[in-house]
């Protein structure tokens, strides 16, 4: 076993969605957040934790009968960063851990398998990004040691900052999967995925 433990975001405000939470939105006839954390339920051997903001009783709400741990960012509000470093602090401690965005509609069990064969098959020690040319993708992953890090980072402990500034700390491995690339930002996103041309952004 992997010892993988994840970090799922959900408490954003979908702002440019207008008045639709998104993750809300059913893909495949299931609410996008649940869809999301039952793939990471599926293949994480350590506890999944998620992070609430925006409607955060909702979202519990949709996932209810899956077993995974809540905590809330009260500044929600101000941005992702301040999510991650919540979730950061309230996960429990794994040999790796994933931080996973909740409105990627292809993201699955397969997907993320594909993701942590490629992080145990390279160095360990770094973070695990998929990338498809110049693009970056998510979800990432974080081994412990670089967890901590990122943790005692109290300023600036957001997961992008700290790839850019430390490449030689980083994986960046070539996967074409449109799961990873994928995400639902606006109402264009959203109509071009439901029309089937919205397979990447």
């Amino acid at each position: 076993m992997y010892d993988t433990a994840a970090i799922v975001l959900a408490a954003g405000l979908s702002r440019r969605m207008g008045d639709i939470n998104k993750l809300l939105i059913e893909i495949d006839g299931m609410p996008m957040i649940r869809r999301t954390v039952a793939a990471c339920a599926a293949v994480c051997d350590a506890p999944v934790t998620v992070v609430t903001g925006h409607q955060s009783e909702n979202i519990e709400r949709v996932l209810e009968g899956l077993v995974v741990g809540f905590t809330h960012n009260p500044g929600f509000a101000d941005g992702q960063q301040g999510s991650v470093a919540v979730g950061l602090r309230s996960a429990p401690e794994a040999r790796t851990t994933l931080i996973v965005l909740g409105d990627q509609p292809l993201l699955d069990g397969p997907a993320l398998e594909q993701l942590l064969a490629a992080h145990h098959a390279g160095d360990e020690s770094r973070i695990t990004l998929p990338v498809n040319g110049d693009e970056r993708g998510n979800p990432l992953l974080i081994p412990l040691p670089l967890k901590r890090s990122l943790m005692a980072d109290k300023k600036n402990p957001g997961c992008r900052k700290f790839t850019r500034e430390h490449p030689d700390k980083v994986n960046l491995v070539a996967l074409a999967d449109p799961a990873y690339f994928t995400d639902l930002d606006t109402l264009e996103d959203l109509q071009s995925y439901r029309a089937g041309s919205g397979r990447s952004k």
